[in-house]
């Protein structure tokens, strides 16, 4: 099958020819239909985040059910279903409080040390990244990394949901846990913080603030539930959002006991930048919660002043939306058919696996939201 090899960072993906195995007892094999192109992947490219090479990346995908283990009954060949990196043992501590993103047992969900590897090219093993590797014709995956859903959600916009949707939505939905009538900031108006502004809406919230330095991005926040943006590029953006969502900008009542600067209930990072991040921080009203989405390059350090906890402004990470993603998403499967998540617009691009690295440079650049590679 063919498959975007990485060689290591600030290098092209290669396409190779590379050999899948056959599924294991709990192992599905899977023919890719769709793969979002998503900014943590770059992270990777770029090398702001290590990864051993060679291997092949993508971690967004759905496709449809080739073949399955002898111990597989959740799924069988001609499903359709949406691939997760939030792949779960089911029973560590984690998975088994309701916390099944943060599994601290993975292994148990990879094949073992002295087994044939998933994935090799010339017979030698290349990495599975997330245990997915979705930027490949086939992906060979465990069971507990797949949620089942019904053949009449159109795969490319299925994938979104294997990532950037589940991570942006679920921020708001899950772990910020935003209330109906909230203010909220989010900066950043790619694919994940495009979800978490829709998210906001579905929420209820009164005020959507959307930060980007690029007005076609911010175009399309407004039509995805934005109410008010900010053009980063040349505007201060805490100052931008404090003076919006001051009481003078508000009801009297809505802006009651908001201070002088203003300050959103909540604030979102969905780019990954440690500016941004003290920025999501700073923008928050006294009591507000920052909710930290983005990958902060290892190493970096976030630095707040000390001074302002005192006024019980908390700031907090999310990992993949604080998804339970056998149930959150097709929940978002539901109010995507509802008309309530447009994934439609999301999508910018529809390309080929071999239009990868032009997705990387399209993304750096600013260009689209998504790019999805489709594979048929």
């Amino acid at each position: 099958m063919k498959a975007a090899v990485f060689y290591g960072p600030k290098q092209p993906l290669v396409i190779e020819d590379v050999e899948i195995d056959k599924p294991l007892d709990r192992e599905v094999l899977l023919r890719t239909v769709a793969s979002g192109v998503c900014h943590s992947d770059l992270h990777f490219v770029d090398g702001y985040y290590s990864f051993p090479a060679p291997a092949v990346l993508g971690h967004e995908a759905a496709g449809i059910v080739e073949a399955v283990g002898k111990a597989v009954d959740y799924v069988k060949p001609g499903d359709h279903v949406i691939c997760c990196l939030s792949v779960f043992c089911g029973y560590c501590d984690d998975c088994m409080s309701g916390h099944p993103n943060r599994c601290t047992n993975r292994a148990a969900t990879q094949r073992r040390k002295g087994e044939k590897p998933r994935l090799s090219f010339k017979g030698q093993p290349l990495r599975q990244f997330a245990d997915l590797s979705t930027y490949a014709e086939k992906m060979l995956v465990h069971e507990n990394a797949l949620v089942k859903i019904g053949n009449d959600m159109p795969l490319d916009r299925a994938a979104l949901i294997g990532c950037g949707v589940t991570t942006g939505v679920g921020a708001v939905l899950n772990t910020a846990r935003i209330e109906p009538g909230s203010t909220v900031a989010v900066f950043g108006c790619g694919g994940v913080g495009l979800a978490a502004i829709q998210g906001a809406r579905i929420a209820g919230a009164r005020m959507i603030i959307a930060v980007d330095q690029f007005e076609s991005k911010l175009a399309l926040a407004r039509r995805l539930g934005a109410t008010h943006t900010v053009d980063s590029s040349h505007t201060d953006a805490v100052k931008a959002i404090r003076e919006l969502a001051s009481p003078s900008q508000t009801s009297d009542r809505a802006g009651a006991g908001r201070g002088a600067n203003g300050g959103v209930d909540y604030a979102f990072e969905a780019v990954g930048i440690k500016k941004l991040a003290e920025d999501c921080f700073e923008c928050i009203k006294p009591g507000g919660t920052a909710t930290i989405i983005g990958m902060i390059p290892v190493g970096q350090k976030v630095e707040l002043e000390g001074s302002k906890f005192l006024t019980e402004r908390k700031i907090q990470g999310t990992n993949m939306g604080s998804n339970r993603f056998r149930i959150d998403m097709l929940r978002y499967i539901d109010f995507y058919q509802q008309g309530r998540l447009n994934l439609d617009d999301m999508i910018t691009r529809r390309g080929k696996l071999e239009d990868v690295n032009e997705a990387f440079r399209a993304m750096k650049a600013g260009e689209v939201a998504r790019t999805v590679l489709m594979f048929e």
